[in-house]
C-alpha cells in the first residue's frame, strides 16, 4: 500500500507554474479517485487556482467532457488558462458562493462533479504584493479579489481592539488574541501598520512563542478569512453545490484547518439526515507520508467527499 502511494504520487505531473515555482496540487490522486470522473462528465473546480486539480479531471473527462473553473483571483485565472488552454474548460472569475448564476451563464443547469480546494495557493504567498505572507514587505491586503474594498490593512489600522480581538478568536482561535489586539492597537497608535512582515514582528512579540509553526500563523489566517468572508462564502457555496449537482453527482472539500472543516462536516452530515447526500469519507482522507515529504503544505489537508441522492 505504501509504495502505491509512493508511485502515485510520485508519477504526477508537477509542472513549474508561471511564477517560476513547481506547483503541487494536493491530494489530486485522491480527487480524481472519488470524484469518480466520467468521460463526458461535467465537473466544476471552484478554486481553480492554477489548475492542478483541474488537470487531473481534464484528463479523465474525455473530448466531449467539460471543466467549469472558478477563481475570485484574477491572477490565477490568467495561470490557469495559459495551463489548461481552452476547448472543454470555460474559465470564470466569480466567488463560489455564486456557482448556481455562473453556471447559468454558460446554460448549465447539473453537474457531475464539484471540487473546493480551501487552501491559500502559492500565487498568493509567492507574490508578496499581495500581502498574504508574513515576509512581505508590501502593503497588507490579503484580496483574493482585488477589485473589493475591504483590505487588511483596513482591518488591521481601522477595527476597533474588541473587534480585532473578536476576530482573532473566532477566526484564528488564537489563545493570545486579547495580547495580540492590544499590541496592535497601541502600535497603530504610534504609526499605522503597513505590511506583513511588520505585523508578524508585533504578533511574535506580543506572544513571544517560538517553534516551527510562526507565531502569527494565526493571526495572519483569522485577517485573511475576515477580509474574503471566507467562512460565510463555504457556507452558501456549499449550498449552491448540492443545488447544481445531478443524483449520483459528488461534492469534495479539501480543507485545512479545523474552522472549515468543521462547516463541511456539518453541512455533509445534515443532509446525509435529511436523505440528500451520502456521506463517501466517515473520516475525512489526508495526504501520505510520501505527498507530505515532498509538498510539506499538504500536511493539514482533509478532504470529505459526499454523493447526491
Amino acid at each position: 500500500m505504501k509504495d502505491e502511494k509512493e508511485k502515485s504520487f510520485s508519477s504526477l505531473n508537477l509542472q513549474p507554474s508561471a511564477f517560476g515555482s513547481i506547483h503541487i496540487p494536493v491530494l489530486t490522486k485522491e480527487v480524481v479517485e472519488m470524484l469518480e470522473v466520467k468521460k463526458n462528465g461535467t465537473y466544476v473546480d471552484a478554486t481553480v487556482g492554477l489548475g492542478g486539480h483541474a488537470s487531473g479531471i481534464l484528463s479523465r473527462i474525455g473530448d466531449d467532457g467539460k471543466l467549469i473553473g472558478i477563481d475570485r483571483d484574477e491572477e490565477a485565472l490568467k495561470h490557469a488558462r495559459e495551463k489548461l488552454g481552452n476547448g472543454r474548460v470555460h474559465l470564470m472569475q466569480g466567488s463560489f458562493s455564486e456557482i448556481e448564476e455562473l453556471l447559468s451563464r454558460l446554460n448549465v443547469q447539473k453537474v457531475d462533479g464539484v471540487l473546493f480546494d480551501l487552501g491559500v495557493s502559492m500565487l498568493q504567498l509567492k507574490e508578496y504584493r499581495r500581502g498574504f505572507s508574513f515576509l512581505s514587505g508590501e502593503k497588507l491586503d490579503m484580496r483574493m479579489d482585488t477589485a473589493q474594498d475591504l483590505t487588511a490593512w483596513e482591518v488591521v489600522n481601522k477595527y476597533s481592539g474588541k473587534e480585532l480581538e473578536r476576530i482573532l478568536k473566532d477566526y484564528g482561535e488564537e489563545r493570545f488574541a486579547g495580547r495580540i489586539a492590544k499590541a496592535i492597537d497601541a502600535r497603530r497608535k504610534k504609526a499605522a501598520i503597513n505590511t506583513g512582515s511588520e505585523l508578524a514582528g508585533i504578533v511574535a512579540g506580543a506572544t513571544g512563542r517560538r517553534g516551527k509553526t510562526h507565531p502569527a500563523t494565526k493571526t495572519f489566517q483569522a485577517l485573511r478569512i475576515e477580509v474574503n468572508r471566507e467562512l460565510d462564502e463555504l457556507r452558501k457555496g456549499l449550498v449552491s453545490a448540492l443545488n447544481v449537482l445531478k443524483a449520483g453527482g459528488r461534492l469534495l472539500v479539501i480543507s485545512y484547518h479545523s474552522l472549515e472543516d468543521r462547516i463541511v462536516k456539518h453541512f455533509i452530515k445534515d443532509n446525509a439526515r435529511e436523505g440528500l447526500l451520502k456521506i463517501l469519507t466517515k473520516k475525512p482522507v489526508g495526504p501520505g507520508s510520501v505527498e507530505m515529504r515532498q509538498n510539506p503544505s499538504a500536511r493539514s489537508a482533509k478532504l470529505r467527499g459526499a454523493e447526491k441522492i
